[in-house]
């Protein structure tokens, strides 16, 4: 099989992932780096349709496969005007034996309706 072949079922699996339409609140990357024992850093960037203090992402979490809240970050203020938008969830513990967590923004006030994204932990 040619490089180019054994790339397209990869290819054809991201995109048949990606949502119809967007949210209010879409996880569009997330960068992951393992620390210490069982914590993990991320980085998450999101894009949302932020107006101001009644309608902004204002948390992120992190989920087990069976859908346990791992870690949670609060988001303090709206980002209308800074879209796309990338923030912390560092120190994330995550127990043994979860080997893909998913990321999800919630929104106010419509929740959690927006794209998430799941991802494999390095070194699991």
């Amino acid at each position: 099989m040619s490089p180019v072949r054994a790339w397209l079922p990869i290819v054809l699996c991201l995109s048949a992932a990606a949502p119809a339409t967007a949210g209010d609140a879409d996880v569009i990357g997330v960068a992951i780096r393992r620390g210490q024992g069982a914590m993990f850093n991320l980085d998450v960037t999101i894009r949302s349709k932020d107006t101001g203090w009644e309608r902004f992402a204002d948390r992120i979490e992190a989920l087990g496969s069976d859908g346990t809240v791992l870690g949670t970050r609060v988001l303090e203020h709206p980002h209308d005007t800074e879209q796309p938008f990338t923030r912390d969830l560092y120190d994330l513990r995550v127990p043994p034996g979860i080997v893909r967590i998913t990321i999800r923004a919630h929104f106010k006030p419509t929740g959690f309706d927006g794209a998430t994204m799941t991802v494999a932990l390095p070194g699991r």
